[in-house]
């Protein structure tokens, strides 16, 4: 199931609709990469709301996701874990790393165009 990718301002948002296959995960991040620099992207938000599950590769792939558009001149936001979700990652030890994370949406956005807090800064390690 391809992930809608959308470009509002200098901000792709990659909304996950449903469970991703491993396939998937790769292509969403051969996408970013590839729109980050097509469109001249400065942020990306990767939004996870409707997730039940992140696996050890999905974590990965983020982070992946994440250093990959950095490398490319964007930051990146991981937006809208679930509260469960969180604590299962906690409980198997899987992480983020440095990637940001915001509590939805709207949080993100704000992060990555420097409202509030003083922007992805205030978000980091999160």
């Amino acid at each position: 199931m391809a992930v809608p990718i959308l470009k509002q301002g200098p901000v792709l948002i990659a909304t996950v609709q449903d469970a991703l296959t491993d396939r998937d995960l790769i292509q969403l991040r051969d996408d970013i990469a590839a729109r980050v620099g097509i469109l001249r992207s400065t942020g990306v938000v990767i939004d996870v709301t409707l997730l039940d599950v992140l696996d050890s590769f999905a974590c990965r792939t983020l982070r992946g996701i994440a250093e990959t558009a950095r490398l490319r001149g964007a930051r990146t936001v991981v937006a809208g874990i679930q509260p469960d979700v969180a604590m299962s990652m906690v409980q198997l030890g899987l992480t983020l790393g440095a990637t940001a994370t915001a509590l939805d949406l709207e949080e993100a956005l704000e992060a990555l165009m420097g409202v509030g807090e003083g922007g992805i800064g205030a978000y980091a390690g999160s």
